[in-house]
């Protein structure tokens, strides 16, 4: 039931979602190093998406045999962001970024109309259709959500969604997930190896969003860095952290919607980049090698950052389009 509407306002934020999936491969390309094979590596590597949904659909699809441990960690990790993140943000940043404000009026002036957000949930699955075909399952049930809420037609169904359909699903979820952590497997000592790549794989992604955000605040760009460690699905923890930190350092500066901004980006991203480690993964075959890793690292990012930045795009043109038809 995700709201669209703070991404539609900032389409220029989706390029921190790009940077909050470089975990993902990061965490890959570490798990291969240590012994664990292609297939093992990208379950492993598929924790730094903040996302349990995704986590278990390529972890499920790739080496069944450690979906429970994969699991665990993506969700402990999920809950844990409170404790994750602020550490690496305060050491990051100076006090000098963290007093960055920034505009909290719509950075392109257009007004987000009723229109664009019944149509933006379809393009999102075009985009990830030509990109990744895998991310299909996952983004369709994203955008179902949000298509539910803002149709205007099937509010006892986006109802229904949100209070009663999400709470049983998570129970079921968490019951068959649990079913299949036997302790022969679970009991090991891989488990923690995978626990502690899902959670470079956390610290990388806030890092590089951080870093993303310094380098756009030194090239003239008036952005909080903060905002950068909202690039990762965890929504809303990850944002609401951020108008936490922004706000200890000055009262009155509100962060709370760009970081929203980003966060959605951040949950789209995870979609796109869990779908596209699928496929590439698939095609490579469950092979060794720090070589086939760099490959998709470059590849998978590669992806990402296209798809996000074609989504952008598409949002300042049907705000263009739209703003174009209300002058008419």
């Amino acid at each position: 039931m995700l709201d669209f509407k703070p991404l539609l306002e900032r389409p220029w934020l989706v390029v921190f979602g790009a940077a909050g999936q470089v975990g993902i491969f990061g965490a890959l390309l570490a798990a291969l190093i240590v012994g664990f094979p292609l297939f093992e590596a990208a379950s492993i590597g598929v924790i730094g998406t903040a996302d349990g949904p995704t986590s278990i659909v390529v972890a499920s699809r790739l080496a069944p045999r450690i979906v429970g441990s994969v699991t665990l960690a993506a969700y402990s990790y999920m809950a844990l962001v409170p404790l994750i993140q602020p550490p690496i943000m305060r050491l990051m940043t100076t006090r000098r970024e963290r007093l960055v404000r920034m505009s909290t009026q719509d950075d392109s002036g257009a007004a987000v109309t009723s229109t664009l957000l019944k149509i933006f949930p379809y393009t999102i699955i075009l985009i990830s259709a030509m990109l990744s075909p895998l991310s299909i399952p996952l983004i369709g049930t994203l955008m179902f959500g949000n298509i539910l809420a803002t149709s205007g037609v099937t509010e006892s169904l986006a109802s229904a969604a949100r209070n009663t359909l999400s709470s049983l699903v998570t129970l079921f979820l968490g019951i068959a997930v649990g079913s299949t952590m036997k302790a022969e497997i679970f009991l090991q000592t891989e488990t923690l190896l995978i626990f502690g790549l899902g959670l470079l794989a956390f610290i990388v992604s806030t890092a590089f969003g951080v870093g993303l955000g310094k380098i756009l605040h030194a090239l003239g760009v008036k952005v909080n860095p903060l905002i950068g460690a909202a690039g990762l699905s965890s929504f809303p923890m990850s944002a609401r952290l951020v108008q936490q930190l922004g706000r200890e350092e000055d009262r009155n500066n509100f962060l709370l919607m760009h970081a929203v901004s980003a966060n959605v980006s951040g949950q789209i991203g995870s979609v796109l980049a869990g779908g596209v480690l699928l496929d590439l993964c698939l095609r490579s075959g469950d092979t060794q090698g720090v070589s086939q890793g760099l490959s998709i690292l470059a590849g998978g990012m590669g992806k990402v950052l296209l798809g996000l930045v074609m989504i952008g795009l598409t949002i300042q043109v049907l705000k263009g389009l739209s703003g174009l038809r209300r002058r008419s």
